[in-house]
């Protein structure tokens, strides 16, 4: 069970906690955040209007975590199997370039995406929830899963999230590596 510390993160006010040492020093060669939309960035269920049109909710936590990495010198991506105009608005308001919809081979997207940036697999952090997250999960250097994920993603996941998906789990992975960077303190210091 991981050590607490005297930091509150979350509606509960739990104590931020401290991370696995190997999973910290993986976290500190980290250039590039990989994020899966459906059941990492969201709860993971479709919801529809009357009129047929898609309905997301993304929690404001992992948008203020997303856009402090790029601020901060860790490109973020999202590779997603699906696509949606609501991924796209949202994804466009936090300042995120590297936006891949409809993807069912993340792999393929994955290799060409750390070609362009000129990056290797030791830079990846990848954050998914099922099955089709699992090519992508082998290869990088930190796959982590979101509490809820498939049994088999959070069998090949380096580390496992404390939340859900779509309730912050990816604000807890970034909170991660902002924290092994040494970058953290600073953004509390600034507004605490």
């Amino acid at each position: 069970m991981p050590e607490e510390t005297g930091l509150a993160n979350t509606e509960n006010e739990k104590p931020v906690l401290h991370w696995p040492e190997e999973v910290l020093e993986l976290a500190k060669r980290i250039r590039l955040a990989i994020f899966d939309v459906d059941g990492v960035l969201t709860d993971g269920g479709l919801h529809f209007t009357d009129d047929g049109r898609e309905i997301k909710s993304f929690h404001v936590r992992d948008g203020l975590g997303l856009k402090w990495l790029n601020e901060n010198g860790i490109t973020v991506a999202i590779i997603t199997g699906r696509t949606s105009l609501i991924i796209t608005e949202r994804m466009a308001q936090l300042g995120i370039d590297h936006v891949y919809q409809g993807r069912m081979d993340k792999l393929e997207t994955y290799q060409n995406l750390l070609s362009a940036l000129r990056l290797d697999d030791s830079q990846v952090v990848y954050t998914g929830d099922d099955i089709i997250d699992l090519p992508v999960m082998n290869r990088c250097a930190l796959p982590v899963a979101v509490r809820d994920a498939h049994p088999l993603v959070r069998q090949k996941a380096r580390w496992i999230t404390e939340r859900n998906g779509g309730q912050a789990a990816a604000r807890e992975v970034c909170d991660l590596l902002l924290s092994a960077q040494g970058i953290l303190p600073g953004l509390l210091e600034k507004y605490a």
